[in-house]
């Protein structure tokens, strides 16, 4: 039996919440996977590798000293875990640290993890952990800026009549030999499933099969625009069509979203094992 409280109305998203500043992991509030894979027929076993890069650039707390520290954070939430993290108790659960104090960055890095860690895999009969990497102030200008490799569909000259997801636009070249090749476009966009506010992103679509169809690739993605889905799950959706319809040997599905309340989240997806890329932003998150 699922628990009715871990749905996205029951969390603190799209409603006044009390400003904590004092550390508190009960702030964090996981949802579960399960719900939204239903939907696009995955209520078991995931056919898919890969994980969700989420970003913190608004990450402080105080020496013992009480003297400001600040850093950033790259979390790796992996895709097998049963749980995300709504974001705004994820942006609220950082805010908890801003007034508390720790010995060094490492206790800090030590309770992001555990604290994450639980939540998201809260339910498993086999718990695993995440990544977090802190990155100091000394290392802020290492961080590069670098839009997706690929080629770009953006550049098709394309008429869009719908934006609800629309994977009937999706369709491969099955008379042709298979190709392998890289495809992005900065026309994603979908909507907050609680509070209907835009999220906006890029994707990177990988794959090797037969050839698909550009425009009608195009047309499917531009399709998101009026769909109310959180990032994890407009990505897993792609991904499940795009496999589905177009039946490629190998795929990958990388979206990276603008940055909400201090948090980007990148979900990747794919067919096969592969190093995750680097979590570096592009020039609008």
């Amino acid at each position: 039996m699922s628990d009715t409280s871990a749905q996205p109305e029951h969390s603190p998203l799209g409603k006044a919440s009390a400003y904590v500043d004092q550390y508190d992991a009960s702030l964090l509030f996981p949802l579960p996977r399960l719900t939204k894979r239903a939907e696009i027929g995955l209520p078991g076993a995931i056919p898919f590798l890969g994980a969700d890069l989420w970003t913190a650039f608004e990450l402080s707390w105080l020496n013992l000293r009480g003297k400001p520290q600040v850093a950033l954070a790259h979390v790796t939430i992996p895709c097998e875990t049963p749980n995300i993290v709504e974001s705004k108790s994820f942006k609220l659960y950082l805010n908890s640290f801003n007034n508390s104090r720790f010995a060094d960055a490492a206790e800090v890095l030590a309770r992001l993890r555990s604290d994450i860690g639980e939540a998201v895999w809260r339910g498993s009969a086999t718990p695993g952990s995440v990544g977090v990497k802190l990155l100091s102030p000394e290392q802020f200008d290492r961080e590069a800026v670098h839009e997706l490799d690929g080629l770009s569909l953006d550049r098709l000259d394309i008429e869009c009549t719908h934006y609800t997801p629309a994977p009937e636009l999706l369709r491969a070249d099955t008379t042709q030999a298979p190709v392998t090749e890289v495809l992005t476009s900065n026309l994603l966009k979908s909507n907050c499933l609680v509070t209907g506010q835009p999220d906006w992103g890029s994707v990177r679509i990988a794959y090797s099969g037969h050839q698909i169809d550009q425009e009608g690739l195009l047309q499917y993605l531009v399709s998101f625009r009026n769909h109310n889905e959180f990032h994890e799950q407009c990505v897993e959706r792609i991904y499940m069509d795009i496999w589905t319809r177009c039946q490629p040997t190998k795929l990958t599905v990388y979206a990276r979203y603008t940055r909400r309340g201090g948090l980007d989240i990148n979900p990747i997806r794919t067919s096969h094992p592969q190093p995750l890329p680097g979590n570096v932003r592009t020039a609008r998150q």
